[in-house]
């Protein structure tokens, strides 16, 4: 099968449809073992789409970082997490819902419409919206919104890698990697690990 790169397809029939604020949103961060989990939410001007916009995991950093200041300055773009201690208490696809909800919350302009990541929909959202299995790779709105979210966290857990080394979020951005799993086991568990996940969880409990 042919690769095809994303395209404004999904937001032209939603225009054919009287939509007028078409907006994408995509989250990241759902599988490491630290970290908040991320969502953003785009909307691109028809008229200045950046080149090149793909599935955030197809395209290099410095690709994704150069893309990511272009979308930043064209688009209407808002970030939003949920902390680990949301993703604990209501577990990670609740968060990830509930992030997703808050960064289309947060745009300055009202969506009415919104293009999801996936296959889930958050009740929250209160405008129309259409879930797109592999949306990153096939609506750019979608594609730009994982794209902003990845770069967006990765910055973040390089940030926190610097107040808690030895777990190389840096290079892992949390994910369970043998050295950050080398380093939960001889560091111990810091205020930014999901207790909930079950390597942390397994750590945190056994002595007891």
């Amino acid at each position: 099968m042919v690769k095809t790169a994303p395209d404004y397809s999904f937001e032209t029939d939603a225009t054919a449809r009287r939509y007028s604020r078409i907006v994408g949103v995509d989250e990241v961060g759902r599988g490491p073992l630290a970290g908040p989990v991320t969502a953003c939410a785009v909307w691109l001007d028809p008229n200045r789409i950046p080149d090149g916009l793909n599935d955030s995991k197809a395209l290099t950093e410095k690709r994704r970082i150069m893309l990511y200041e272009q979308i930043m300055e064209v688009a209407d773009v808002s970030i939003a997490s949920c902390s680990v201690e949301e993703i604990d208490e209501i577990n990670i696809l609740q968060a990830s819902l509930r992030a997703m909800e808050r960064a289309v919350a947060g745009l300055s302009v009202a969506a009415d419409y919104v293009l999801v990541d996936g296959n889930k929909i958050p009740k929250a959202f209160g405008v129309d919206a259409e879930a797109i299995v592999k949306g990153d790779a096939r609506s750019v709105s979608i594609s730009a919104a994982s794209i902003v979210a990845k770069t967006w966290r990765d910055s973040l857990m390089v940030d926190l890698a610097q107040q808690h080394p030895g777990y190389g979020w840096e290079k892992n951005a949390g994910y369970g990697t043998k050295l950050h799993l080398d380093g939960l086991r001889n560091l111990g568990v810091t205020p930014h690990h999901r207790r909930s996940f079950k390597p942390v969880h397994n750590i945190l409990y056994q002595d007891k």
